[in-house]
Parts: C-alpha cells; sequence; structure tokens
C-alpha cells in the first residue's frame, strides 16, 4: 500500500505548533524580562504545557497507526527516527548554550525517539484494545512509583530520580530542567493516540480522509513540516525578541 497524507491529522499538528509557538513567545518575553511570569509552578501556564504536548504526542500516535497500517518499512521508519534523534540532540547544545544548569536532556524529541522505537517493536500488529490498556498502564505507572518511592521504597528515590533513569518517568520528583518528557507516562498518550488511530482506521476511515476546510489547509501544510518547524522556530522568535529590545534600547 503506498503511502498518503491525512490532512485532517497534520491540521491536528498544525493546530498544536500554533499553540506551542504562542506558548513560546510568552515564555521568551519572561525569561527576556519583558513580562515576566511563573512557567514552573502556575497552573494557567503547566496546564497548557501539558496539553500541547498530549496534542503532539496523540498526533504521533496517530501517525504510527497510520504508518503500521499502510505497511511503513523500518527503512522509511529508520530515516524519520533518525532525523528526530538528531533534531534531540540539536536541542540538547542549544539549550545547554542558553540554560546550562536546565538543558533539555529529556524534551519532548528525545522523549518522542524512545516511544517510537518502543512502539515500532512492541505495538505493531496489535489492535485498537491493546493500544488503549497499555497506554492505559503506561499513564498508571508513574503515579504508582511516585507513591511507592515517597514511602515504602524510599531508599530508592535517589536512584530513579537520577538523570541516568530519571527519563523513564518513574520519579518521586521531577528534575530541573527545561523540557522534560520522559517515556512514562507520556507513552500513554502516545499509545492512546495509536488507539484512535486504529478504530478510525477499522470503522471510520472516511473520518480521517475528510479534505481539510480552506482556512485550515496552511495548518495541514505546517503538520507536514513539523520537525523543521520545531528546531528553528525558538532561535527565530529568541532573536527577533532581542533584535526588537535593541531597536527599543530596552536590555534583556
Amino acid at each position: 500500500m503506498s503511502p498518503s497524507r491525512f490532512d485532517a491529522v497534520d491540521a491536528l499538528r498544525g493546530m498544536a505548533m500554533v499553540w506551542m509557538t504562542v506558548f513560546h513567545l510568552c515564555f521568551d518575553l519572561s525569561h527576556f524580562g519583558y513580562w515576566p511570569q511563573n512557567f514552573r509552578t502556575d497552573p494557567f501556564w503547566t496546564g497548557q504545557r501539558t496539553a500541547i504536548v498530549s496534542m503532539f504526542l496523540f498526533c504521533a500516535g496517530l501517525g504510527q497507526a497510520i504508518a503500521l497500517y499502510q505497511g511503513q518499512g523500518w527503512r522509511r521508519f529508520g530515516r524519520r527516527w533518525g532525523q528526530i534523534a538528531a533534531g534531540a540532540l540539536l536541542v540538547s547544545a542549544g539549550s545547554y548554550a542558553m540554560f546550562p544548569q536546565s538543558f533539555i536532556y529529556f524534551g519532548v524529541l528525545h522523549g518522542m525517539a524512545v516511544m517510537l522505537l518502543l512502539t515500532r517493536c512492541l505495538a505493531a500488529g496489535q489492535g485498537a484494545l491493546w493500544w488503549a490498556l497499555a497506554g492505559g498502564v503506561a499513564i498508571a505507572l508513574p503515579v504508582v512509583a511516585q507513591h511507592l518511592l515517597t514511602g515504602a521504597l524510599s531508599e530508592w528515590a535517589a536512584l530513579f530520580n537520577a538523570r541516568t533513569l530519571n527519563w523513564l518517568g518513574l520519579v518521586s520528583r521531577k528534575p530541573y530542567t527545561e523540557d522534560y518528557v520522559p517515556v512514562l507516562p507520556w507513552l500513554g498518550v502516545l499509545w492512546w493516540g495509536g488507539a484512535c488511530g486504529c478504530w478510525l482506521l477499522l470503522h471510520r476511515p472516511s473520518w480521517l480522509r475528510m479534505a481539510v476546510p480552506a482556512l485550515l489547509r496552511p495548518l495541514a501544510v505546517l503538520g507536514r513540516w513539523s520537525l523543521v518547524y520545531y528546531l528553528l522556530h525558538q532561535p527565530i522568535l529568541m532573536g527577533v525578541l532581542l533584535a526588537w529590545g535593541a531597536w527599543w534600547g530596552v536590555t534583556p
């Protein structure tokens, strides 16, 4: 089966990109001191971050279900996976230059690279029910781990909280980093997206293939170039804000 694009999925991903851009613009304004906000603890901002990451990973799950349904081979998968892994390394390097004390060592691209491999190895050939149940387990595990690591297994907390293992997500406290998207519970969100994709492909394929209204087509185009956009948007936003500050004589 020849692979084809689903504009509805691309448009949904494009919506997440636009939301992310607005969120990061607000973050940058705060970072440069133009509009101080608490992005680490204010529920208004932390809730948006959770929703944006959830949209990205849900769309990734939809995409994987579609790719597996279309018979995507390991070569095509590996090429895309390599791009994501390289992007993750660029994010780590760039964030280290700006935030050496809190650089991104396991953010959304790092997490996605690991999650996609796990999905490819464990979920290929599985149906919607498997994806949904496995996703529920993945989401529940960090809650159980936190309860145990702050209680009966507290002596293990330091081990699981260390950078060598905290990428799993089985921690008693979140690490100090600019972006943290561990495998658990976020793999569960990706697998729920996969469950939705499997169900739609089997029962409502027309919903996935529906034409996107003309007004939303730019979102579909943006969604097809999500990785390039993700890597470029923050340097551009920060550069524009710095240039704006220099023009008006405002020092960050």
